[in-house]
């Protein structure tokens, strides 16, 4: 036929495959695989286990090599379905060889790490408890450089080295957001800034940069602090009807403020949530609040087998049937949606027909009258969805990350009265009950608590990437591997995972000395300088990550969680409601949370007594 042209299948000895050739080898030179393979009456019998045996003894090591590696063909003539049914077979064949050989050929293969805890999930659940006090475990038992087993025994990479964390964060193209991270966090948020990939995400960033800046966030202060001290204002009266001391679930409850402050500082949108809180209902929720709790109740797809297998298998979504609770969630996208589509429309009005005159000062009119911008290049510009898609966007991430780090706050405050009692003194030195942007960040044993609260409780506790290529880390501390080699650089595969446990680095006792666990606010009234390896945005942390991807609105959440602790630590007292060694961490779907140990099936909480501060 074609003799050794790589490019063609090799004759088997009974007949030549005329005109079926292959358009590309496994290195992705070409996506278009079988370009003519699918013809009628190409295909051949292969017994599939012989076959992979085959390879396993042979290692070839492309597509070509692959099919020479095959036992011999036998020929028939068939219709144009069962022929693409062959081809989907060599190809199922190859693939599955693929996945075994870079597995068992990769120098992860080699690195020390923790025994696969589980056929099927791998050490996920260890993972997962780790965040729970155990967070530097197997850094100290194996070292940065870790090998952790992902789902059915596949190599991770499990790195706490601030130089390899460094290159992966730098390098966003070559090291994106796993394909399952991206449809689970798809499924919450839609195609905004905090899924898509490589040149939209810049465009969407480049867009969305100019909101979260100085200027804006300081017309902003006046809705943070208005929605804290309505939040102070339910608490004391709920205090003073339950005789000065109320036991109040405070995990909810900033979820609730946050919720608000997102609503109308994100897209203009009242809640109302607050206003709810105390109601003869208990819970009322309006249509939006409802179908956005909904989206993120069922956010974790990996609960059940077919949630896993939509997750980590793109091609079998389209194939597997639709549970209850994906039904569920496709109603509440579509409500999300379509309220989405109203505030859209209703901004690009008001901005069209100049009837806000400018003064809109919500993310999304922002973010309409940039993307309307007529000195914009039309390349630049977002489309309606693009756009529409950052309403869920900004409430993921303007919502339980700042509430989630205002609980952690108030634990570390109630546990250690000194420190409550410091930080009342100097909040109070400060008249007024209104501060301005400029007044918050003038308080500085203030700002110490935020930085210690964000580096010891950062409410994400983990991040997961993909490397989109084969590629090379440098390494800032080497490593011994299994065959008692030092390596000062680490090789990775296409395809296979990186693991940055944001809580362990913010907690590393080689870091941050041997008070890592501590929760010590006074660490930085000098910064320590230990800590300037750690490649974070903000104040050499990994809470809001670092790069391309580091995380836009830190500045929005940083001032919005020193307006809530300005106004309720002033007026109000904290003590935990259980004993302190009673409360440990639960990973959500998003976040890392509060929750009694004693009643974990209650989920996350944090209860505290709250009283009203009264000066003596």
């Amino acid at each position: 036929m074609h003799g050794n042209d790589p490019r063609g299948l090799p004759d088997p000895g009974a007949r030549a495959l005329p005109e079926a050739r292959i358009g590309c080898r496994w290195s992705g030179e070409n996506t278009d695989v079988f370009t003519r393979l699918t013809r009628p009456g190409l295909v051949s019998e292969i017994d599939l286990g012989t076959a992979f045996i085959s390879l396993l003894k042979k290692q070839p090591t492309d597509l070509y090599s692959v099919l020479s590696a095959l036992p011999a063909f036998k020929m028939l003539s068939l219709s144009l379905g069962t022929s693409i049914l062959g081809a989907l077979g060599i190809y199922a064949i190859y693939a599955l060889y693929k996945l075994f050989y870079d597995e068992f050929t990769s120098p992860l293969s080699k690195l020390p790490g923790p025994k696969n805890d589980h056929w099927f999930l791998g050490n996920r659940t260890q993972l997962l408890s780790n965040v729970d006090g155990g967070e530097g475990l197997w850094t100290k038992e194996y070292g940065r450089n870790v090998r952790v087993n992902g789902p059915f025994g596949f190599s991770n990479l499990y790195t706490t080295d601030t130089r390899a964390i460094q290159h992966i964060l730098s390098n966003s193209y070559l090291y994106q957001k796993t394909p399952s991270g991206r449809y689970k966090l798809g499924r919450i948020v839609g195609p905004g800034v905090l899924v898509v990939e490589e040149d939209e995400h810049k465009k969407q960033r480049r867009i969305m940069n100019p909101a979260f800046g100085p200027t804006h966030l300081r017309a902003l202060t006046e809705l943070f602090v208005e929605k804290s001290r309505q939040l102070r204002d339910i608490w004391t009266t709920r205090a003073f009807q339950h005789g000065g001391v109320a036991k109040i679930n405070v995990v909810p409850e900033f979820s609730t403020a946050a919720l608000d402050i997102i609503g109308k500082a994100g897209f203009n949108y009242d809640f109302q949530s607050l206003g709810a809180i105390d109601s003869a209902s208990g819970n009322l929720r309006d249509e939006l609040h409802e179908a956005f709790a909904t989206v993120s109740a069922g956010g974790d797809t990996e609960k059940t087998l077919l949630g896993f297998l939509r997750s980590h298998f793109p091609l079998l979504r389209p194939l597997l049937p639709k549970s209850k609770i994906d039904r569920t969630i496709d109603a509440a996208q579509a409500t999300m949606r379509r309220i989405g589509l109203g505030l859209l429309e209703e901004s690009k009005r008001q901005i069209a027909s100049g009837a806000d005159h400018g003064a809109s000062r919500d993310l999304l009119s922002l973010l309409v009258r940039a993307n309307m911008d007529k000195n914009l290049p039309e390349s630049q510009r977002l489309s309606d969805d693009d756009v529409l898609a950052q309403v869920p966007t900004f409430l993921v991430a303007g919502h339980e990350t700042t509430s989630t780090a205002a609980s952690w706050t108030v634990f570390e405050l109630a546990k250690n009265k000194a420190i409550q009692t410091r930080l009342r003194n100097e909040l109070l030195s400060l008249d007024t009950d209104t501060p301005s942007m400029d007044e918050l960040n003038s308080l500085h044993y203030l700002d110490c608590v935020v930085r210690e609260t964000l580096r010891a409780n950062s409410p994400v506790p983990t991040i997961l990437r993909n490397a989109m290529r084969d590629d090379v880390i440098p390494l800032g501390t080497p490593y011994t591997d299994r065959d008692g080699v030092v390596h000062d650089k680490l090789e990775i595969r296409k395809g296979q995972w990186v693991i940055i446990p944001i809580l362990a680095v913010n907690r590393d006792p080689e870091i941050w000395g041997p008070d890592a666990l501590e929760y010590i606010p006074e660490r930085w009234e000098r910064t320590p300088s230990i800590s300037t390896s750690i490649p974070g945005v903000w104040s050499q942390l990994l809470t809001f990550i670092g790069g391309p991807r580091a995380c836009i609105g830190f500045r929005f959440s940083i001032l919005e969680l020193k307006a809530l602790l300005f106004t309720l630590v002033r007026a109000l007292e904290f003590e935990l409601a259980v004993p302190a060694d009673d409360i440990g961490r639960i990973v959500t779907p998003i976040v890392q949370v509060p929750f009694v140990r004693s009643d974990a099936e209650a989920g996350g909480q944090l209860p505290v007594l709250v009283k009203p501060f009264v000066q003596s």
